[in-house]
């Protein structure tokens, strides 16, 4: 009999025992259990990974793809773009696309005879590019289309900016552009794109300041032919010629990918007209009106002429019309120009000064310029030409005048310097004292003292020293007629001839009976003197007169002698009127010839008139 087996009951806390195999345990039972179980364990892992990769790749291919149809998609809408703005003449983008508003403000920064002149020209400025490629939004636009320019829009947004390259410009009229006016030159500019700018709204637009180098042509008579023409026209018409345009997508030297838009274009040739506006205060354009004259322009409201240094000082003020209707800030430096005189013996013309204008602002309507200088050294042929001028500005005419400048070789401005209105008084006081009147042979002759003041007309305040005298003489039997008597007598041409070759006026004026005149220069005394208010230098100047031959007037022995008659048997003598026109040989104080300080210079046609009571114990002369 068994005996009964008695069974362990394990209750966590003792090891665990393997149970022995037995002779009845099949061998591979245990070990089949265990190879399942692993496989499980290691398989699993592996197809995961498996699937994961295959899911990345799919999502890489897919990514792709995508990438590489959304590149071609967006080359194809460059490329299209490009090729339509490459296609488009770029007189047209011009006409356009590109909104100018300006200029602003122009400052002139250099301008000089070989270089040209340096401005900076601010403005604003932008480019339309919607309207260049046609991507503005329009009615009518379907699904597609409106896609299709959005992509545009969101291209040129991308893009932002271009730089644009420009060769040299030249400008030429319209009508003759073989005639090159100026050359222009600009550094490469910035243009910022608007895909969508509002309408008429300029706020879109950006600020800018772009340096211009403006070289005008050497040939001046084309450039003022030009102008005539265009004031006759009423309009300004040139053409600007451009060899390459070069235009970068994106800032001035940028590398990036928007470098990589690149159009450019050769002989570009826009075509500029512009109406040229009303000018205040003169003839409107067009119509064939003539070009207004330089003293249309500039009006004289002073000056002074000073010696001081040991030379001539010259300081004006003037007025100019402003030509420029626009709100336009100008800035100008200082600008140089020389004064010259018509010579006497039609030679080249005489430099007498050199001035500068100081630097000014565009004010409306005139603008306010003040000019300095001095007088240069003059040759000592200058005399003629500087006493000519002198002589007719203090006759009361308009003298002669030409302004150019270094900066524009060639530019000769033909003007007048203003005379005073009225005509100025320069010899004052004349008198003679101690005149006596005696027979010598058949013929009279005269002696006595000449005095009279010189008085300089108001600006002029220089050292004068008077050295000789030429006076040319009429007597009358009384006082000189007035131009307000019926006994006057019209001598203005007489007065403006020179002596020593004077004609006697024709007719001869009423009571006139006698002609004095030196056969040569008498010399001179010369004091400075107090001079009324409201002139310039003054100065005292006596002359004597010795046995000057006295001629009776043809057809006027009897005038002749019912004066003697007068002085003979009269008991207070008889009053004789003097009129004339005299020469004075002045030198003045700092005037620097070539060869020496001072040189003289004598002024002509300087008329006067006075009065001198003739006796028998003696004469008394007044004004009259």
């Amino acid at each position: 009999m068994d005996t009964p087996t008695l069974l362990r009951i394990d209750k966590g806390k003792a090891r665990a025992q393997d149970v022995e195999p037995t002779e009845d345990t099949p061998l591979l039972a245990s070990t089949s259990g265990s190879l399942s179980s692993r496989d499980a364990s290691v398989e699993d892992p592996r197809a995961a990974r498996r699937r994961l990769y295959s899911w990345l790749l799919t999502v890489f291919l897919i990514s792709l793809s995508s990438c590489v149809l959304l590149f071609v998609v967006v080359a194809i809408i460059a490329y299209s773009y490009r090729s339509q703005a490459s296609h488009i003449p770029p007189e047209e983008i011009l006409q356009r696309a590109l909104v100018v508003q300006g200029p602003d403000r122009v400052d002139v920064l250099n301008a000089s005879r070989s270089d040209g002149v340096w401005l900076i020209v601010h403005g604003r400025v932008g480019l339309d590019a919607g309207a260049v490629v046609g991507v503005r939004r329009e009615d009518g636009d379907g699904m597609l289309q409106d896609l299709w320019k959005s992509l545009g829009r969101w291209g040129i947004r991308r893009l932002d900016r271009v730089n644009v390259h420009l060769s040299s410009i030249q400008v030429a009229p319209r009508a003759h552009p073989d005639i090159a006016l100026a050359t222009i030159s600009t550094p490469p500019l910035e243009i910022p794109l608007t895909a969508e700018p509002p309408p008429r709204d300029f706020g879109w637009l950006t600020p800018v300041q772009i340096p211009v180098l403006i070289k005008p042509t050497d040939d001046i008579s084309a450039l003022l032919h030009f102008v005539r023409e265009s004031w006759k026209n009423g309009f300004v018409s040139v053409q600007a010629t451009v060899a390459e345009a070069v235009v970068h997508g994106g800032r001035l030297g940028e590398s990036g990918w928007r470098s990589r838009f690149v159009v450019s274009h050769s002989n570009v040739r826009p075509v500029i007209n512009m109406k040229i506006p009303a000018i205040p205060g003169l003839p409107p354009p067009g119509n064939n009106h003539a070009l207004p004259s330089f003293s249309d322009l500039v009006t004289l409201q002073s000056f002074a002429i000073l010696s001081a240094h040991d030379t001539i000082v010259i300081e004006a003020n003037a007025t100019a019309i402003n030509p420029v209707p626009l709100d336009l800030e100008f800035h100008s430096p200082q600008l140089p120009f020389v004064i010259s005189l018509p010579s006497s013996d039609s030679t080249a013309p005489v430099p007498v000064a050199s001035v500068h204008s100081h630097p000014f602002l565009l004010t409306h309507p005139n603008i306010s310029l003040t000019v300095s200088g001095t007088v240069v050294p003059l040759e000592r042929n200058a005399s003629g030409a500087l006493s000519a001028f002198v002589s007719e500005y203090i006759s009361g005419r308009d003298a002669d005048i030409q302004i150019t400048t270094p900066l524009v070789p060639g530019l000769v401005v033909n003007t007048t310097f203003p005379a005073p209105r009225p005509k100025p008084e320069i010899l004052r006081d004349v008198a003679i004292k101690d005149m006596k009147i005696k027979p010598v042979g058949t013929s009279m002759v005269a002696s006595g003292t000449v005095h009279a003041l010189v008085v300089l007309p108001q600006g002029i305040d220089v050292g004068v020293n008077a050295s000789r005298v030429f006076p040319d003489v009429l007597v009358y039997d009384g006082p000189v007629p007035t131009p307000g008597d019926n006994e006057s007598t019209e001598t203005e041409g007489w007065l403006q001839s020179p002596p020593p070759s004077q004609p006697l006026p024709d007719p001869l004026p009423p009571r006139a009976f006698a002609h004095i005149v030196p056969k040569d220069w008498l010399p001179a005394d010369c004091v400075p003197a107090e001079g009324p208010e409201g002139s310039g230098s003054t100065v005292a100047v006596t002359a004597r007169i010795d046995d000057v031959p006295l001629k009776v007037l043809p057809g006027r022995e009897r005038e002749f002698s019912d004066f003697v008659s007068k002085v003979v048997f009269g008991s207070n003598g008889a009053v004789a009127g003097v009129q004339g026109v005299a020469a004075v040989a002045v030198r003045v104080n700092g005037l620097p010839f070539a060869n020496g300080h001072d040189g003289e210079m004598e002024l002509t046609g300087l008329p006067f008139r006075g009065s001198v009571r003739i006796g028998k114990k003696g004469v008394f002369g007044a004004l009259d």
